[in-house]
């Protein structure tokens, strides 16, 4: 795949090669073997799939092309749009980490020490 196409293309194609799939984050996590999460991450580029992976993947999104499987085995292009927080259910969720993460980050350093 040429380096021009965007991440924002290349998930806009796997978006639409699951939609023709007709079937569903958690129908393709369970024929995969992977977390719905997982497989979302995936077809967003916002995670590496491992060549182990790629013939489960391939079986549960037959139209998946050889050239995107390539794609999705490189380093992720992790980012997001910054317009993104404005979603509800993002805005809620980043609310809860910023209300919560000092609490759970000190149970973390007790458990498992200082990560830092």
């Amino acid at each position: 795949m040429k380096g021009s196409q965007s991440k924002a293309n290349i998930s806009s194609r796997l978006q639409i090669i699951k939609q023709k799939s007709g079937k569903i984050y958690n129908q393709i996590a369970e024929e995969t073997g992977l977390t719905n999460v997982y497989v979302a991450q995936l077809l967003k580029r916002q995670a590496q799939l491992k060549s182990e992976t790629v013939p489960k993947l391939r079986a549960a999104l037959s139209d998946l092309p050889e050239e995107l499987l390539h794609e999705m085995m490189q380093p992720p292009l992790r980012s997001y749009d910054p317009n993104l927080i404005q979603e509800p259910i993002v805005y809620r969720l980043n609310e809860a980490v910023m209300h919560f993460g000092e609490s759970i980050k000190e149970i973390i350093n007790e458990e498992f020490g200082d990560w830092m």
